[in-house]
């Protein structure tokens, strides 16, 4: 068993520049809509109520944040560090178009030009599937991810969906996971996942 036995944050960086430095390719970043509910799916995944703030204004942090995470195989008690890395929400935003430029463009720079990354999460509310917006997103990721580097979607609040939509959705995304943070759904299946991907072409 696969679990997150500590987890703290870092630092706040408004662009590449500012990045913590590593060697290592174990930074794994989550992207989503603002108000999708990224906040909420970092605390679930750490057990940590307080580790990333939810705000109450959608896409009101313009900076990436850094997190240190420990996971732990229990099989073998071997631990091994991570950074979870939690990009700015990109829509919502009320900002002068000046800003969101600069924004989007360090976040556009920091994805492409980041090798430590080795998985990108996009979240995508599972009640709104097919926004163009998470569809420019996928097409970005899979335009500019390296070889060595993995793309997940997963669809959160999934507690919001009857059994037949949710079957319906897995039909159409069967690639994706379905997590719901406030019923603690599919958190150990998304810990296992992240952690495998971590380790894949490494001797940890």
């Amino acid at each position: 068993m696969i679990e997150i036995v500590d987890s703290k944050f870092i630092t706040s960086a408004p662009n590449i520049n500012g990045a913590p430095d590593a060697k290592e390719q174990n930074e794994v970043v989550f992207m989503a809509r603002s108000n999708v509910g990224k906040s909420s799916l970092l605390n679930a995944l750490t057990n940590h109520k307080g580790l990333a703030k939810v705000s109450s204004t959608p896409g009101k942090t313009r900076l990436i944040n850094y997190f240190d995470v420990t996971f732990i195989d229990r099989e073998n008690s071997q631990k091994s560090i991570a950074k979870f890395v939690d990009l700015p929400g990109f829509g919502y935003a009320k900002v002068s178009k000046s800003i969101k430029y600069g924004w989007e463009k360090n976040l556009t720079d920091y994805i492409s030009g980041r090798e430590q990354i080795k998985l990108f999460i996009h979240l995508i509310d599972c009640r709104h599937p097919h926004l163009d917006i998470d569809t420019s997103v996928s097409e970005f990721l899979f335009d500019n991810c390296r070889e060595n580097q993995y793309i997940l979607q997963i669809f959160t609040k999934i507690d919001k969906l009857n059994q037949k939509e949710q079957n319906a959705l897995r039909k159409q995304f069967p690639d994706a996971m379905m997590v719901s943070s406030s019923k603690k759904r599919g958190m150990q299946k998304a810990i296992k996942v992240i952690y495998d991907i971590l380790h894949q072409d490494s001797d940890a």
